[in-house]
């Protein structure tokens, strides 16, 4: 009888053990791995150092939000994973995170929502014909990748891209686009550096969600505009 108990125990445990599974921190351990794997090595603005800071981020809006950051935080470190910018092949992408995820005891809506959050967070999906309504947590992982496209960083990473993409610096007889469609926006043969802060960068800081971001972006906005002025200003010799 003893040892039937003490069988029962153990068949309890385990099973306990198997729905319990991962802890968060190993979850957040493993999909920060995963990202390493993928854009460890990227040349183009889209590293682990932008990664981390977004995650930092992320995490310091969630807070300020009052929501759990857990969800958050996976989704900032998996958001340029399956970014079309970045990937082959986006479907190939997304069902390799999903396995992925789930072999990491991440629980189906949790993982539905970090598929969702990284598949529409892209300022290309704003420019689509019906732009997706992003959940408070796309609006947080969002606002904070946005946030480290404006102020210094921003200006670093634009330059960084551009030039990875051998795009030119600025050509003034080449206006910035607009009212792009999604398709527009990703051919970078119509593109200067200098026209990406008027096709995109300029504009994030006034399509921020979250109160936290949008106090932040106050100042990187000031420093995108002066970095401006003083560009146009030297590229005309009026300094």
């Amino acid at each position: 009888m003893h040892h039937q108990q003490k069988l029962g125990t153990l068949r309890i445990l385990v099973k306990k053990e198997q729905e319990t599974g991962m802890n968060h921190e190993q979850q957040i351990a493993a999909v920060k791995r995963y990202t390493v794997e993928k854009l460890g090595e990227d040349s183009t603005g889209h590293g682990m150092d932008h990664i981390n800071r977004v995650v930092k981020m992320a995490k310091k809006i969630a807070i300020g939000e009052g929501v759990d950051p857990f969800v958050p935080v996976a989704a900032a470190y998996l958001h340029d994973t399956i970014d079309e910018k970045l990937v082959a092949n986006v479907d190939e992408a997304k069902e390799e995170l999903w396995t992925y995820l789930e072999q990491h005891d991440f629980d189906d809506a949790d993982i539905i929502t970090i598929m969702d959050v990284i598949a529409n967070i892209s300022f290309a999906h704003t420019l689509d014909d019906q732009p997706i309504h992003l959940t408070k947590i796309g609006e947080i992982v969002r606002d904070a990748d946005w946030l480290d496209a404006i102020g210094a960083i921003g200006i670093i990473r634009a330059i960084y891209y551009g030039g990875a993409h051998h795009e030119k610096i600025y050509d003034p007889l080449v206006k910035p686009r607009e009212n792009m469609t999604h398709e527009e926006y990703r051919n970078l043969e119509d593109e200067t550096i200098i026209n990406h802060f008027h096709e995109k960068i300029l504009k994030l800081a006034d399509m921020m969600q979250t109160a936290t971001a949008k106090q932040i972006a106050r100042h990187r906005q000031q420093v995108l505009e002066n970095f401006l002025d003083e560009f146009y200003s030297e590229w005309d010799n009026e300094c």
